[in-house]
């Protein structure tokens, strides 16, 4: 597949690089911003490493598990020994629109061909309870979009994902996991992933390898689903489903949210049917998708330009260590209430630097919470 002039701009880890990409994202206390942080900060993935347990310990954390080289070999081993790999944010195969999305995984686990790679993905979503017309529906949106050149992205539940990978089969499906790439959920579509993958489509994760999903990672799943693509589709989503938690995502990461109306009798259409009331795009048809998304597609983004990994990396890329006048400041600044970063560097008086290794020695230390918006709050 032609990526263009992406390819030759992409990162490419080597396996060392790799290594120290799987142990510092396994560390405690580790999520995909203080990542992007810490590999900002000190230039490579080796040096976060060594410098975890010390800013743990500036942030008051004792101890801080970082993730053992022989647990990172291992877990290389087992997506080997799966027919899996691992792709790094920046390199060829990660998934273009994921990597604009607020905290992109930096690893994803990836089984399969080169779906995922599509520029024109588009997301389809809905019951697991779903009706047979509400299959239909998906079976038509996927099959027909799939003939205009998109890949249809879902999470593999029953019902309405089911529906819609099956039906984009020929043309390329994508299914994102909530647990490790290894655990199927759920169990009995083993031959729908079989075809998936046999047909040029993709499984895709960001848990570690062996992961059992629990209910707040799919979420997580959700987010990916919805970041990975240019649009989501809704189609019979009740009231508080997950369904709806995609469409939430879609709309923080600025994607179209296109809702299929069902009956008000059907308690499976509130969720899909209030979408629309709150200002989703109502549809009925592929061509309104299409229409919709008309001038979205960019041929070329970017890569993610912070996320590097030179080999000549330096140790730190800290202008000076912290005064301990400086954590009192910003932990006077600091309580349960959200607060925006630029706000603590204007009362703290210190650079951003400085303030975002504060920040991080407290994350790592388990004392920070980050939310949206680049803001943050101490866990008390």
């Amino acid at each position: 597949m032609d990526l263009g002039a992406n390819a030759k701009n992409a990162l490419i880890l080597n396996e060392a690089q790799r290594l120290a990409w799987l142990r510092l994202i396994r560390s405690e206390n580790v999520g995909p911003a203080t990542f992007r942080d810490l590999l900002n900060h000190f230039g490579s993935a080796e040096a976060a490493l060594r410098a975890l347990p010390a800013l743990s310990r500036k942030g008051g954390k004792k101890s801080l598990r970082v993730c053992p080289l022989q647990d990172a070999e291992a877990e290389l081993a087992a997506h080997e020994r799966h027919g899996a790999r691992l792709v790094a944010l920046g390199e060829p195969d990660y998934p273009p629109h994921l990597r604009h999305v607020d905290g992109p995984p930096p690893l994803i686990s990836v089984k399969g061909g080169t779906s995922l790679v599509s520029q024109k993905t588009i997301a389809i979503v809905g019951a697991r309870n779903a009706s047979l017309s509400g299959r239909k529906l998906a079976a038509r949106f996927a099959a027909e979009l799939g003939r205009e050149g998109h890949v249809i992205a879902s999470g593999l539940a029953r019902g309405i994902d089911a529906a819609s990978h099956e039906a984009a089969l020929g043309s390329g499906t994508v299914a994102v996991f909530a647990g490790g790439i290894d655990v199927l959920y759920p169990p009995e579509h083993d031959r729908l992933l079989a075809a998936i993958i046999e047909n040029g489509g993709n499984a895709l994760s960001e848990m570690p390898f062996g992961w059992k999903p629990r209910g707040r990672d799919f979420p997580r799943r959700n987010r990916l689903i919805s970041g990975m693509s240019l649009g989501v589709i809704v189609i019979e989503a009740a009231k508080g489903s997950g369904s709806l938690h995609t469409a939430r995502f879609a709309l923080e990461q600025n994607r179209d949210i296109f809702a299929v109306p069902g009956s008000p009798l059907d308690p499976r259409s509130e969720g899909a049917n209030n979408l629309i009331r709150q200002g989703a795009q109502l549809v009925t048809c592929t061509a309104d998708v299409i229409e919709a998304l008309a001038g979205r597609i960019e041929p070329a983004l970017p890569f993610t330009p912070d996320m590097s990994e030179p080999d000549d990396a330096p140790p730190s890329l800290f202008d000076a260590e912290p005064s301990d006048s400086a954590r009192n400041r910003l932990l006077s600044a600091l309580g349960p209430a959200p607060v925006e970063i630029d706000e603590l560097i204007r009362f703290t008086g210190e650079s951003a630097r400085t303030v975002n290794v504060l920040l991080l020695e407290l994350e790592l230390a388990g004392r920070l919470e980050r939310h949206r918006g680049q803001r943050v709050s101490l866990i008390m």
